[in-house]
């Protein structure tokens, strides 16, 4: 593993280009994860102020319309469209001589060890994950999970597979490889990038409840720190896509006996 970031380069950048930098992240959470984290705060307190949370529901994965065809199309464009936000970050990343791709670590360079590291935290997250949400639903400050209500057709395991890797590719490139990148340009220190990623992790869960906020931040501390030890996403990719897998597609495929939603 690599050891963690060097040091900032912050003395390099003029206040004009700290300010642009600055408006540069503000922009893009606020057209990705910042933006979901402030809908979910504010659904979190509607949820909250209408009835007590362990007595709600929370789809993940809804139907988008009652003709099934069009509900594939609705699903695909979805997703499609929720990851231009991926797109920009790159795009913002990419520099004369460097890949956007290298410098946060998305590449296929390593498969069997980002493969490996991978698994291994999304044994740790999947496990840590249903421990938070049991707590959570007997505090009731955790809202009855539906992974996934799509109607059962040929596409919908498909879908639900891609939806989950959207979720993984958008969350860990963003609010890991972007940010990470980008806070440490602006000269902050390693505790407070991942204590700020974490915090933007926590956010756009809290429409599940408080449980998976909570849960999702000691995510984000854990993902931060590997991130900074190892200075690759996919690792994070892998497992982000693999735990969202087996919650949609084990939900699909068997319902309330594996005791989500319930």
């Amino acid at each position: 593993m690599r050891a963690a970031f060097p040091s900032a380069p912050a003395e390099s950048l003029d206040p004009r280009a700290r300010r642009m930098l600055v408006f540069e992240i503000l922009i893009v959470l606020g057209l990705s994860l910042g933006r979901s984290g402030v809908y979910a705060v504010v659904e979190l307190i509607e949820k909250a102020t209408e009835a007590p949370l362990g007595d709600q529901t929370t789809t993940l994965n809804p139907v988008l319309d009652d003709r099934p065809y069009f509900d594939l199309v609705y699903q695909l464009l979805g997703i499609f469209f929720s990851l231009l936000p991926v797109a920009l970050v790159l795009f913002l990343l990419t520099e004369p001589g460097k890949s956007a791709f290298r410098r946060i670590g998305f590449t296929f360079a390593r498969p069997l060890r980002d493969f490996g590291l991978g698994v291994a935290l999304a044994a740790v997250i999947g496990i840590g994950t249903l421990g938070v949400y049991a707590a959570g639903r007997a505090l009731g400050i955790t809202t009855a999970l539906v992974p996934a209500a799509l109607d059962t057709y040929w596409w919908t395991l498909p879908v639900l597979i891609l939806s989950a890797m959207r979720h993984a590719v958008l969350e860990e490139v963003i609010v890991v490889g972007y940010l990470f990148l980008r806070l440490r340009q602006l000269g902050w220190g390693t505790p407070a990038i991942i204590l700020t990623s974490a915090l933007i992790r926590a956010s756009y869960h809290l429409y599940q409840g408080i449980g998976p906020g909570i849960g999702n931040f000691l995510m984000g501390l854990l993902f931060g720190y590997v991130y900074t030890r190892t200075r690759r996403v996919m690792p994070l990719v892998i497992a982000h896509a693999l735990v969202d897998i087996a919650g949609f597609v084990g939900f699909a495929l068997f319902g309330s006996a594996i005791g989500i939603g319930d």
